[in-house]
């Protein structure tokens, strides 16, 4: 009885079903399964891209700025503590940027050794963007200014890449790598790797730099985010000089090599 009656139900949901089929198969185009909308009451007017965006609450090609202060640091090893910084920051369209870098900590001789640079970005594909601009360095030795281009962006495997070519008076050239990602523990708990390399075109012996590759950096950051723009971290970094700007710092009885425990803040604005 239980199976006759199942079957009963079940052939009378088919017959419904059929006949709700059948039915808007028959009836008036636009009187279907859809219904379209009314069409509507106030059709609006022909505007300008601004009176749309005012309306809207949206603006694609407005200008927005953002601060960011990668690394403050302090850095310590065996002989001493110093402390670096590492920031950048942007203004401009969603396309064209002007950007503004600077990185550096006090030399051994108690002066900052920086590098600051004035670029001009330009996306130029989903994950990329071209810079072009002015590259300063304020070191021992003389201050050094330079002509820089190059490309930043999103590589395979989310690596953060920026790399650029510099030239300068004299015939001078050189070359930066930088690699980094972010690993993320959980949604707070963040592990940063990072690399960076710079190569030299010929040797500046006022600035105690060999041709070819100089340094090669290696450090990793464990960063907290208390809250997205606020991440106190902890880490080590690993710097060593290389061919002749490792003999240069011999001769002046600096290390050619240290590992050094870090720690500090990412903060962005």
């Amino acid at each position: 009885m239980r199976a006759r009656r199942r079957f009963a139900i079940g052939g009378a949901v088919l017959c419904a079903m059929l006949r709700v089929a059948a039915a808007g198969a028959d009836a008036p185009e636009g009187q279907g399964g859809h219904v379209p909308p009314a069409p509507p009451a106030a059709p609006m007017p022909d505007m300008s891209y601004r009176d749309m965006s005012d309306l809207m609450g949206m603006d694609d090609a407005a200008a927005l700025g953002k601060l960011m202060i990668d690394q403050l640091e302090l850095e310590a090893d065996p002989d001493r503590t110093t402390v670096s910084w590492d920031a950048q920051g942007w203004y401009g369209t969603d396309y064209d940027k002007l950007w503004l870098k600077s990185e550096g900590a006090p030399s051994a001789d108690g002066s900052a050794a920086a590098r600051s640079e004035v670029l001009w970005d330009r996306v130029i594909s989903r994950w990329w963007s071209l810079q072009a601009g002015v590259r300063v360095d304020l070191a021992q030795g003389p201050t050094r200014g330079w002509a820089a281009a190059g490309i930043e962006g999103l590589a395979p495997y989310r690596f953060d890449i920026e790399a650029a070519l510099y030239l300068a008076d004299a015939g001078r050239t050189a070359a930066r790598l930088r690699a980094q990602r972010d690993l993320y523990v959980s949604q707070r708990f963040i592990l940063q790797p990072e690399f960076e390399t710079e190569l030299y075109g010929r040797s500046d012996v006022a600035r105690q730099l060999g041709a070819g590759v100089s340094d090669l950096q290696l450090a990793l950051r464990a960063r907290y985010e208390i809250r997205r723009e606020i991440a106190p971290y902890i880490g080590l970094a690993w710097r060593r000089d290389l061919g002749a700007t490792a003999r240069f710092a011999r001769a002046d009885g600096q290390p050619a090599a240290a590992l050094e425990w870090v720690a500090g803040l990412h903060l962005w604005l």
